[in-house]
């Protein structure tokens, strides 16, 4: 190492490979994606789906908490159909859709439709604050990336357990003003362990993947899919009680039993168990209670002989 260059960035440089020739079309197409930032999008920089980005590539989209709006945010605030953004011409605008707790473009309540500019912030409700920008293709990819590590289970791809604790305690307040029902679904894998020992850890790896695309695929879009723990997930119900719950409970308690999981050429059979607890029948104050009830029944659908569905009973959240 000599005194001009005290990290040996010479030796490093000297050391390591050829420096890789880049086809040039690849470059090409890099240097269009970065130059192409046209594309507008809504980005959610405050409440509870932050990171989440929606191309705006429709003349007409429509926000809110409705399963059937074209920009869905989970968020008890936000009316179903809340506010739509919409082109005219060349420009793009903003009109609340006589929201309950309106709608705000850099904190001016919308009255009559606004134009939108780069970097403009549209709060809906109280807490949900949208990002109006533009966007070009390596610019969307960080994006979804980012949103993904901060709210996604790397393994399974459904949502964390801190999304699943932060949406509960949202849409139990939600349902605890509003009156409204509200059920969650507890579920683990049976006998899971000895499928870690008698085919290794990948391929129990390879069942909890299996296993939450099963689950996502079978859920309604309002639903809220999370990996609690281990082999355990979580399923937040919205607008449904314990029966309609266990009745969606028990297709994916079907749709489990039936379907091959195949590893390394081998047949593993999988069977959950579930347990539903929801509110008001039970009674439940807070999100711990009601966790607390729906693994309680889980425990008895395991102790009943497993792959089966229990309901919690008002004496499990005491």
């Amino acid at each position: 190492m000599t005194d001009d260059h005290p990290y040996g960035f010479d030796d490093l440089a000297e050391n390591s490979e050829s420096t890789q020739i880049v086809d040039s079309n690849m470059l090409k197409q890099a240097r269009l994606q970065h130059q192409e930032r046209n594309q507008a999008y809504l980005i959610v920089i405050a409440g509870p789906h932050v990171g989440k980005m929606f191309k705006v590539e429709k003349e007409e989209t429509s926000v809110g908490r409705s399963s059937k709006a074209d920009f869905f945010v989970q968020d008890v605030g936000i009316s179903r159909m809340h506010a739509r953004i919409f082109s005219r011409g060349a420009d793009v605008l903003v009109e609340d859709l006589q929201s309950a707790n309106g709608t705000y473009l850099n904190g001016e309540r919308v009255a009559i439709p606004q134009r939108l500019q780069d970097g403009d912030k549209i709060t809906l409700g109280s807490t949900t604050i949208l990002k109006f920008t533009y966007h070009d293709k390596l610019d969307e990819n960080f994006q979804q990336q980012m949103f993904d590590a901060a709210l996604r289970d790397g393994l399974t791809k459904a949502f964390n357990k801190s999304y699943f604790i932060t949406q509960l305690q949202t849409e139990l307040a939600f349902a605890l003003r509003h009156g409204t029902v509200l059920s969650l679904i507890m579920f683990d894998v049976d006998h899971f362990k000895p499928v870690n020992d008698n085919f290794g850890h990948l391929a129990g790896d390879a069942v909890l993947i299996k296993l939450s695309n099963l689950a996502t695929a079978s859920l309604r879009t309002e639903d809220i899919f999370a990996r609690y723990g281990g082999e355990e997930f979580a399923i937040i119900c919205r607008g449904i009680g314990s029966q309609q719950a266990a009745l969606l409970a028990d297709r994916l308690r079907q749709i489990v039993a039936n379907t091959p999981f195949f590893y390394d050429g081998r047949n593993i059979a999988i069977t959950i168990s579930l347990g539903v607890a929801a509110i008001p029948e039970l009674g439940a104050r807070n999100g711990d209670e009601l966790v607390a009830a729906a693994d309680a029944a889980l425990y008895d659908a395991k102790h009943a002989g497993r792959n089966r569905v229990m309901i919690a009973q008002p004496q499990q959240t005491r």
